[in-house]
């Protein structure tokens, strides 16, 4: 039932959890579609977790009505499903409205947006580990607030939650863990533990026993005494009369599977939960994207969709010539690599679309591996592939890649396996924010022995990069922005790029710019502006390589030039102005260098790269301002030094 427009909404007089739960339940069906409404609206306009969110509506509604945040605390796994935590903690209109742009809301939970946000997150697993600490923490300061870890079904795949698991209760006596069924992470999940899911969800023998055996216990005046009882019969009789589930054998209670989108079933089983005194697991059937049949026929598409058309789904059309997105370049250059060598394997974690690996998986399935969300399982599997004569390719988003970096360290570099990795993502991720900014890869990946590090200026140098690495005698990282390329023309036919070769492309004599990846077009463009402004000879060099980086090229400039500028989109601690530094002072060269990058700390979200890139002191003419000030102070000394 929808309200007149001049009526106001139940959505707009939600200012807080004390409001949902004032409503009569025959209102609570009318919240969700306004819910979903506001939800399709805002995403439509701004992109966003279309689905993760729209499948989500009830199960959040149910627990604003049963818990109190932010004295109970909510623990949202990866937080993309946080839209509706959000719209009913205080933050709908203007500030959701803006949602993922400058100034809005978080397209994740964090702890600074709001106090209802107890944890933040935006990779997969984390929800069950945190929870478990805060209620460990709970019984420690003898308080009692509830804590209610929400996890979809893809997070028990990751390798944490099924430690988190295995120390539940041996840590705590009171946890609530909410799995949310909806058999999608990003792509359809796969694997053992998903396959087990579906089959409890759908034995009807399983279900039916359990419920009637409950039923039975929980039946009588004095039923929290008799669900002891049932625990402890259940816990002796083991699985004579039925099986018990998988998180029963770990210790937890479990209730389900409920139906996520029946407000009155939730409620009920929320509400049992909160007065048991054991762990509890509630197993929630969802459909990801209800209320969108776009969204709900396309799920892998509106998991994280850009802006759409709210009527049909489709996605907004691209500007016409707009080049294609680097994710596809990769993907397309490694189906046609993988076509003349069977031993060429691509390996994701769960995101085959994001990575550019659905032409592989279409054309070529045995020679694709999707492991779920699992990028430490999915490193290891490729060194193992590797140890046998096969050419493993993990594409992994930068950010991501961080969860894996042990098993990059002990298991690859070390034994110097020919993996190759391809970081999408590399730089920022402007809507999704710190989560997900790729600025740390370089960092952590410059310090380790046997590793090559490149970024490509375009999408041709993209392939031949990804052609050279798989002809590499060990392991090779490429890192690459999300979005567009050039549109630069690819060769029919891709080069082996000698290894730790950089490439003139410009040559100065006053200043020299070494730039890396999507940075060069901006050192190309500085280089005019200097020369047309300040009439300096400014050269220009592609890096390509920050491990190994080509000394001796940088050694022959920095003999003859008055001032190196490095420029690149990572974090300057540790990062390629950092390996220059280091390079130079290994050789005794005292030429001057100034460092463009991104600052020590982590950057925000934002409606576009550019935006952030002026709000830290990286738009174009900032950095022309920082060069000039630097060469003008270097001629001011040298002056000095004159007289």
């Amino acid at each position: 039932m929808s309200t007149s427009p001049s009526e106001p909404t139940l959505l707009s007089r939600i200012a807080g959890p004390a409001d949902v739960k004032a409503l009569a339940p025959g209102q609570l069906p009318q919240l969700a579609q306004e819910i979903r409404e506001e939800l399709i609206e805002v995403t439509a306009r701004n992109g966003g977790h279309v689905g993760p969110n729209l499948g989500v509506v009830e199960l959040t509604i149910a627990l604003h009505r049963v818990f109190s945040t932010p004295d109970d605390q909510f623990v949202f796994d990866v937080s993309h499903q946080g839209y509706v935590h959000k719209l009913l903690t205080g933050r709908q209109g203007e500030f959701f409205q803006k949602l993922r742009k400058s100034g809005g809301a978080s397209g994740f939970l964090a702890r600074n947006e709001s106090p209802h946000d107890s944890f933040g997150a935006g990779h997969a697993g984390t929800a069950l580990s945190a929870a478990l600490g805060m209620a460990t923490a709970r019984d420690l300061r003898n308080s009692h607030e509830h804590v209610v870890a929400i996890c979809g079904d893809a997070a028990f795949t990751c390798g944490i939650t099924l430690e988190a698991l295995n120390n539940v209760v041996s840590s705590t006596k009171r946890l609530i863990v909410i799995l949310n069924d909806n058999e999608w992470s990003i792509a359809k999940n796969v694997g053992a533990i998903a396959g087990y899911l579906n089959r409890i969800s759908t034995s009807k023998t399983y279900n039916r026993m359990h419920h009637d055996i409950e039923a039975f216990f929980t039946s009588f005046p004095t039923g929290v005494e008799m669900n002891r009882m049932y625990h402890k019969w259940k816990r002796e009789t083991k699985d004579f009369i039925v099986e018990s589930s998988l998180f029963e054998k770990f210790g937890l209670r479990y209730l389900g599977p409920v139906d996520g989108h029946n407000l009155d079933a939730l409620v009920k089983n929320l509400e049992f939960a909160k007065q048991c005194d054991v762990p509890v697991l509630i197993h929630v059937l969802t459909k990801k994207g209800k209320g969108l049949d776009a969204a709900v026929s396309s799920p892998e598409k509106f998991h994280g969709a850009s802006p759409f058309d709210p009527e049909t789904g489709e996605s907004v059309r691209p500007i016409p010539g707009t080049p294609p997105n680097y994710q596809d370049v990769f993907g397309a250059a490694l189906a046609r690599f993988a076509r003349q060598d069977p031993k060429v394997l691509g390996i994701t974690g769960a995101m085959p679309g994001g990575t550019g690996l659905s032409l592989l998986a279409k054309e070529l399935p045995q020679q694709f591996f999707d492991v779920g969300i699992a990028e430490e399982h999915a490193v290891l599997f490729a060194a193992g592939l590797a140890t046998k004569g096969f050419r493993p390719v993990c594409a992994i988003y930068s950010t991501f890649l961080q969860r894996a970096y042990d098993q990059i360290i002990h298991d690859v570099c070390l034994q110097n396996l020919p993996v190759t990795f391809c970081m999408d993502r590399a730089g920022l991720s402007a809507n999704d924010g710190p989560t997900h900014h790729g600025l740390f890869d370089l960092s952590y990946l410059r310090c380790v022995p046997n590793a090559v590090v490149m970024q490509p200026k375009d999408e041709d140098e993209l392939v031949d990069m990804l052609h050279t690495s798989l002809h590499l005698p060990g392991p090779g990282f490429i890192r690459y922005p999300r979005g567009a390329g050039t549109g630069a023309a690819i060769k029919s036919d891709p080069v082996l790029l000698p290894v730790g070769q950089a490439e003139v492309l410009r040559v100065g004599t006053n200043i020299v710019i070494w730039a890396l990846g999507n940075m060069v077009p901006e050192a190309l463009k500085l280089a005019a502006q200097l020369e047309r402004d300040e009439h300096l000879s400014v050269g220009v060099v592609n890096a390509r390589f920050v491990k190994p980086l080509d000394r001796n090229l940088l050694l022959s400039q920095a003999a003859v030039v008055p001032l190196l500028v490095t420029m690149e989109d990572h974090v300057l601690a540790g990062g390629f102005g950092s390996a220059v530094l280091e390079a130079l002072q290994e050789a005794h060269c005292p030429t001057p260098v100034e460092r463009i990058g991104w600052p020590d700390k982590f950057v925000e979200h934002g409606s576009s790269v550019d935006y952030l890139r002026a709000g830290h002191g990286l738009a174009p003419d900032e950095i022309a301002r920082r060069v000039i000030a630097r060469w003008r102070d270097l001629q001011s000394e040298k002056a000095t030094v004159d007289l």
